[in-house]
């Protein structure tokens, strides 16, 4: 079965020959970048985040994730992939001027952990929202443990444009309301990509090898690998073992079936497994001695608890849940979560990577989308891990329908039908960026041995490295390049003013009185 079918085809030829290629071109593109803040001691620091950086709960673009530690760096969304790695760098480059001694790890893997008691936990304040967000991460904690919250990854965020919608709409689904319409064709995308996604691991993933400390809470898990060195487990073929099955996953999480067929669906089947209880959870207790351990004994705590390559989003008001959000206004964009930091790039991604994203993303957008069964979910993920754990080794085969494909003959074919978009959105650059991507990925294909999880194991081999030396050497070489370099003078009084005004508007909302807590958990779970 291939999902190339004519009517990619026909999306395509209606935009050429009808004159509206050029809507193909300017779908804005954000990013959000996890950094595990290291000290100069080579160990997680422990410092609390950087006053200077702002409030980490009211700061648009400088925020923690899982840990205190855990940095997360947003951009707006831009148009132009240039202008959000521009931002991105200069984020980078503020947060440096403000970290004296420490470095930001460049790697998705954690190094320098001690077990789970070492990775603090973020902290956001006073203020009911700020609890709430502490003890949802106290939740995972007792869930799933700290150390796999420490890993970190980039999130491509992505909108197709707005002004491709009611063309499509008016060619083909006039049924349908252009909002629901929209909602039909992104959820089309997320599954071709639920698809097609484990393409990202093989060119693009990063983590091949683990330190042996990230094993020590859960000795158990060593056994599956094998040994680098005296610090270091490994699989000899592995792309992304961020994405395997020692990353975020959980046995509850692992029978779940969210409806990725259609927006209604989606918002159902997530919110009842934020509903349903789960015994082990029930076992840990909710508010025990006046303490909380998580927010609820269900499921899911809460929509973000679920892990998924790709996720519909839409902008959130402050309280606003975000099912309820996507059941309001529909899918805004969607954020692709399966990108591994890039360990050689001091800001974890480059161009021609994120313009072959953009491309993929577009073409998953353009090709026929079937529904997706409970079959086809197991393959998906299936072909996820086999390319996570094994995905350089020659001959790996993956189940594309019912059938064997080797790798590399459907890569290829992926990629070759990806050329008509690059194409349209090289439009009149004579550099053409995005074919440029396209072609330089092709190679990555044909030698295995040119991606950076193949590359990252062979220096380690060359310099005789242990995984943390070799990550906390390439970072410290990156961070030397922000200590070199220095923000213009426009830049640096914006990013400091947005920290002044975050910290202003947390003291703010602390300053108001509000609702009990157990109340204001009570209101947030009610919306519907």
């Amino acid at each position: 079965m291939t999902y190339f079918t004519d009517k990619f085809t026909k999306r395509l030829d209606y935009l050429l020959t009808n004159g509206h290629k050029d809507l193909l071109c300017g779908g804005l593109k954000g990013i959000e970048k996890e950094s595990l803040r290291i000290s100069k001691d080579g160990f997680i620091a422990h410092t609390p985040h950087p006053t200077a950086l702002g409030s980490a709960l009211t700061h648009p673009t400088i925020t923690t994730d899982y840990s205190e530690s855990l940095i997360e760096l947003i951009t707006p969304p831009f148009s132009d992939i240039k202008d959000s790695l521009a931002y991105l760098r200069n984020i980078h480059q503020f947060v440096y001027d403000h970290l004296d001694n420490e470095i930001l790890l460049g790697a998705s893997m954690p190094c320098g952990i001690n077990g789970d008691e070492s990775i603090p936990i973020a902290e956001y304040g006073s203020s009911n929202i700020g609890r709430m967000k502490h003890i949802y991460r106290h939740g995972l904690w007792h869930r799933y443990g700290r150390t796999m919250q420490a890993i970190a990854g980039i999130h491509f965020n992505y909108s197709v444009p707005d002004k491709l919608w009611p063309v499509l709409h008016q060619q083909e689904n006039r049924q349908l309301t252009l909002e629901q319409f929209k909602d039909q064709a992104y959820f089309g995308l997320i599954r071709n990509f639920q698809r097609l996604g484990w393409l990202i691991l093989y060119l693009f993933g990063a983590s091949p090898a683990i330190c042996k400390n990230f094993f020590k809470s859960r000795p158990e898990l060593m056994a599956q690998f094998e040994e680098f060195d005296n610090g270091t487990l490994y699989h000899p073929y592995a792309t992304s073992l961020r994405m395997s099955d020692i990353g975020y996953k959980s046995k509850n999480q692992a029978t779940l079936k969210i409806d990725y067929n259609s927006l209604s669906g989606y918002v159902s089947s997530l919110s009842q497994a934020i509903e349903t209880p789960y015994p082990d959870y029930e076992d840990i207790g909710v508010c025990v001695n006046g303490e909380y351990r998580q927010l609820n004994s269900n499921i899911l705590q809460i929509e973000n608890e679920f892990y998924s390559t790709i996720r519909p989003k839409q902008i959130i008001k402050s309280g606003e849940k975000p099912t309820l959000a996507l059941k309001k206004r529909g899918v805004r964009y969607i954020e692709m979560r399966s990108l591994d930091l890039d360990l050689f790039d001091p800001i974890g991604i480059n161009e021609s990577k994120a313009r072959f994203i953009e491309a993929l993303l577009l073409t998953c957008l353009l090709i026929d989308s079937p529904n997706i069964s409970d079959t086809d979910l197991q393959i998906n993920n299936t072909n996820q891990l086999a390319v996570a754990n094994f995905g350089r080794k020659s001959g790996l085969e993956l189940m594309k329908g019912n059938k064997k494909i080797l790798l590399q003959d459907w890569a290829s074919e992926i990629l070759e039908s990806m050329r008509p978009v690059c194409r349209v959105l090289d439009m009149e650059d004579t550099d053409k960026p995005y074919i440029s991507a396209l072609d330089e990925q092709l190679l990555l294909i044909k030698d295995p041995e040119l991606t950076a999880s193949a590359r990252i194991l062979k220096c380690m081999k060359e310099t005789k490295q242990p995984f943390s030396r070799f990550a906390l050497n390439k970072s410290t070489e990156h961070a030397e390049e922000y200590r070199n370099s220095k923000l213009n003078y426009v830049d640096k009084q914006t990013f400091t003013n947005m920290a002044k005004e975050s910290i202003a508007k947390q003291k703010e909302i602390e300053s108001k009185q509000e609702i009990p807590f157990n109340d204001f958990l009570i209101h947030y779970f009610s919306q519907n």
